[in-house]
C-alpha cells in the first residue's frame, strides 16, 4: 500500500467502544442486551441486527443509534458543497436493472453523451466560491471507455483545480476494465493519474445474489463490488458504499450486505462513509411488477435503515443521509437516528429523479443550514475526506459577501 495510505488509516479504521446509554430508553425487551453491547463497546452479531430491524420499539433503536453517534460527533453534522455530473445515461444494462429508469439504449429516445464541452459547461454552472467537489457517475456506455473519462477528468482539473473529483461507482470501473481488456487496477491507476480523488458508492444494490438475480441480473455482482473496492482502497483512492433497500430483499439480505462491508472496512479501513439508499417504484419496471408505483419506501424503514447502520457498521465513522432519495424532513428527523452526514448542496441531480424522487433536484447553502439547525444541530461544511473546513455559528449564513462590500472589507 502506498505509504500515505498507510499514514491515514488510523483515522478511518475504527473499534466499538463503550457507549453511555440509558437502558430505561428502551421499550421492547429483546433490545435490551443489545444496549448491554453497546454500553460494552461489544461489536453486535447477526442476530442483534435481525433484532433491530424487527423490533417495534423504532425510538428506541434511534436512541441507540444517536447515542452511538454522539459519542463520535457530538451535535455536528457535516455537509460538503458538490454538484452531480451524469455524462451519459447510455447503458448496455437497459434492460436488466429493472429497478433503473434513468438507464438508455444508444438510440433510444431520451439517450445522451455529453461532450467534453458539454461537461465543461455543466461544471461551469457550479458556484465557484462554495462548490468543492464533482460527484460524476452515468451508464455502462460502451463508447464512454478510459479515454473519455481520463480526459474528462484533466479537463475539470485544469478548468476547476481547487475541485475534488469523486467518480465512477465500481460497476462503471469493472465495465471499463472489460471494454478496455484491462485490470481493473489499472484501470484504476489510469484514472487516478487523470484526476480521479475518490469513488462513490453507488452500483451496490443488494449483494444476495437471489436479489440480483432478480432486480439486476446482469450486473456486478456483489463479491465483484467488494474487489473493485478492495483494489481501489489499497490504491489509496478511498471510497464511499450503499446499499438499495426496499424492493425484494429481506432482511437477512440486508444484513449479508452490511457484513460484507464491515468485513473490508475491518480489512482496508478504506469506507469513507455508508448511506443506504431507498428504492423508489416510479418509472421503472420492478415497481410495474411490484405493483408498487406511487408507493415508496416508509419513513419508519428509511430512519430504521440508517440507525441500523450507525449501530451494525461499528468501524465506520460517517452515516450519511441522501436528503435526494428520502425527503428533506425525513433525513432532518435522521440526524437523531445516528446520522452525522448529510448530502450536501447539489446544483441537479438526474438519476434518482428519473425513477420518482420528488425532492427539489438541489439545494442552496442557506436551505441546507436552515434544514440542520431546525434539528438543533451544529451545521459543518467538510471537505471530501471528511476534515472539517468550517463550522457556522448562528445566524451565519454562508453567504459570501461581494468584493469591495464592508463585510468583505473586514474579512
Amino acid at each position: 500500500m502506498p505509504r500515505e495510505y498507510l499514514a491515514l488509516l488510523p483515522e478511518y479504521v475504527l473499534m466499538p467502544v463503550p457507549i453511555p446509554f440509558d437502558l430505561n430508553r428502551l421499550r421492547d425487551a429483546a433490545l435490551l442486551p443489545i444496549g448491554e453491547k453497546l454500553r460494552a463497546g461489544e461489536r453486535l452479531s447477526l442476530q442483534d441486527g435481525v433484532t433491530l430491524f424487527r423490533s417495534p420499539d423504532l425510538l428506541g433503536v434511534g436512541a441507540m443509534a444517536d447515542a452511538a453517534n454522539r459519542a463520535r460527533h457530538g451535535d455536528r453534522v457535516t455537509f460538503a458543497s458538490n454538484q452531480h455530473i451524469n455524462p451519459t445515461n447510455v447503458c448496455v444494462l437497459r434492460k436488466t436493472c429493472v429497478f433503473c429508469g434513468y438507464a438508455r439504449l444508444p438510440k433510444e429516445d431520451g439517450a445522451y453523451r455529453y461532450s467534453l464541452e458539454q461537461v465543461l459547461a455543466e461544471s461551469d454552472q457550479a458556484d465557484g466560491t462554495i462548490t468543492r467537489e464533482f460527484h460524476i457517475v452515468g451508464g455502462l456506455d460502451m463508447q464512454a471507455g478510459l479515454e473519455y473519462y481520463q480526459s474528462m477528468f484533466r479537463a475539470l482539473k485544469q478548468r476547476h483545480p481547487q475541485v475534488h473529483i469523486k467518480a465512477l461507482t465500481a460497476v462503471e470501473i469493472a465495465h471499463i476494465a472489460r471494454i478496455e481488456k484491462m485490470s481493473r487496477e489499472d484501470v484504476l491507476i489510469a484514472l487516478r493519474e487523470a484526476g480521479l480523488d475518490t469513488m462513490p458508492g453507488g452500483g451496490a444494490e443488494t449483494f444476495s445474489a437471489a436479489v440480483r438475480d432478480v432486480i439486476a441480473d446482469k450486473k456486478l455482482g456483489g463479491t465483484d463490488y467488494i474487489d473493485v473496492h478492495r483494489t481501489a482502497h489499497r490504491l489509496g483512492i478511498r471510497s464511499n458504499c450503499t446499499m438499495l433497500y426496499g424492493h425484494v430483499e429481506t432482511i437477512e439480505d440486508r444484513l449479508q450486505h452490511l457484513t460484507m462491508l464491515r468485513d473490508l472496512q475491518d480489512e482496508t479501513g478504506g469506507f469513507l462513509a455508508y448511506i443506504p439508499l431507498a428504492y423508489h417504484p416510479d418509472g421503472n419496471e420492478l415497481g410495474k411488477t411490484l405493483g408498487r408505483e406511487g408507493t415508496s419506501t416508509t419513513g419508519f424503514d428509511d430512519l430504521r435503515n440508517l440507525a441500523v447502520g450507525r449501530l451494525f457498521l461499528d468501524n465506520f465513522e460517517h452515516i450519511k443521509s441522501h436528503w435526494i432519495m428520502v425527503s428533506t424532513p425525513v433525513s432532518q428527523i435522521a440526524l437523531h437516528f445516528g446520522v452525522n452526514d448529510i448530502e450536501g448542496t447539489v446544483v441537479r441531480e438526474k438519476i434518482y429523479h428519473a425513477v420518482g424522487a420528488h425532492t427539489p433536484q438541489g439545494m442552496t447553502l442557506p436551505q441546507l443550514l436552515t434544514l440542520i439547525r431546525g434539528a438543533g444541530k451544529v451545521p459543518a461544511e467538510r471537505d471530501s475526506f471528511y476534515r472539517v473546513l468550517r463550522e457556522f455559528a448562528p445566524g451565519d449564513t454562508g453567504e459570501v459577501e461581494p468584493a469591495g462590500s464592508p463585510a468583505a472589507a473586514v474579512a
